[in-house]
């Protein structure tokens, strides 16, 4: 029983991972990707990430006997105590899913299940950006945009296991200009503003804009382009020098910064991790992002907290997963990524 293994599942992607407890490191060892089923019952997804999982155990040589723990990491909202997926915005029709006992009971290893930012945040918190503090705060920024926090060296679930759904409030300037773009349910929330959704919502706002005053973009020069406009899309052409595109990037990161502050202000954090769309994109990003920041925040809780992109790169979703599957044991460890030097 010298295996882990990790079930990353997202709104866009599911990624399955393998990994080996050798001399106190976990060693990454395979990976699959999947896409994220569309528009098929919740069991269909975890029936197919089951059939994955055995396919490479098969692959591997290797038997559910070798598996001390699965690690199951998944947006929220969910309840990590009683395993269940409870209604995940960008997981339509997960409602209620009871994913720590299908697995556990198909599988007889022991499962656990962690919301996307809290799963991080330990990652990054055990093996990256926030390794040696004691207050830290990771938000994702990709498909969601989430809060987990770490604070008095404990990761903080809450009464009801959501705490650090800060995609779910809404940003100080719900609306910039015309434009509140929805995320999490809401027009105007965080979510709306800083996650690939909301970027690329307020980018179809903009460049529709632009196509009725009878002007193009270089990233869009079509009016059919525009429902398949997405955040790497606009990304890849704010750094080629796109103006229009950098004003997308640069009002998501005002939103950006305006939750930074509340984050400093409120928690008083050593270090601000961020991660997947930000760690991409950090020089669209950041000046904006602080510069909020310096205008809002106290100066004594702005001076004490660093704001860094998430250290464990595009291996983050992978390490978090398997950073849950370690649930219960105590034992430290550093991570060994393919092509890395163990952290």
């Amino acid at each position: 029983m010298n295996y882990l293994a990790g079930f990353d599942i997202g709104g866009t992607k599911i990624a399955i991972t393998l990994a080996r407890l050798y001399n106190g490191t976990i060693e990454l060892q395979k990976k699959r990707q999947l896409a994220t089923p569309k528009g098929l019952p919740w069991q269909s997804s975890l029936e197919l990430i089951a059939n994955t999982f055995l396919e490479m155990l098969s692959e591997s040589s290797l038997s559910l006997k070798d598996f001390q723990g699965i690690g199951i990491s998944c947006g929220g909202p969910l309840d990590s105590k009683s395993g269940t997926i409870l209604c995940p915005p960008n997981l339509p029709g997960w409602t209620n899913v009871p994913v720590t006992e299908y697995f556990s009971s198909l599988f007889h290893i022991p499962c656990f299940l962690q919301n996307d930012a809290d799963a991080c945040a330990l990652a990054e918190w055990k093996f990256g950006a926030g390794r040696h503090t004691e207050n830290m705060v990771f938000l994702t920024f990709g498909t969601g945009f989430g809060a987990g926090l770490i604070l008095n060296g404990k990761l903080y679930s809450g009464a009801s296991n959501l705490a650090g759904e800060l995609g779910h409030c809404r940003a100080p300037q719900a609306r910039i200009g015309s434009y509140a773009p929805v995320g999490y349910g809401k027009a105007g929330s965080f979510e709306g503003f800083c996650s690939g959704g909301g970027i690329a919502e307020l980018g179809r706002s903009m460049v529709l804009e632009r196509f009725q005053q009878g002007l193009s973009t270089s990233f869009c020069p079509n009016l059919t382009d525009l429902p398949g406009l997405t955040a790497k899309t606009i990304g890849k052409a704010a750094e080629a020098g796109d103006p229009v595109a950098q004003e997308i990037y640069r009002l998501s990161g005002l939103c950006l910064g305006s939750a930074l502050s509340v984050l400093v202000d409120l928690l008083n954090p050593e270090k601000i991790v961020i991660g997947s769309i930000y760690a991409r994109c950090t020089q669209l990003l950041r000046q904006p992002a602080l510069q909020v920041l310096e205008q809002e925040a106290l100066a004594r809780n702005r001076e004490a907290c660093q704001i860094v992109p998430a250290m464990l790169g595009e291996s983050l979703g992978d390490v978090a997963a398997l950073t849950v599957a370690l649930s219960g044991n105590a034992q430290a460890f550093s991570i060994k990524i393919p092509g890395q030097p163990a952290i």
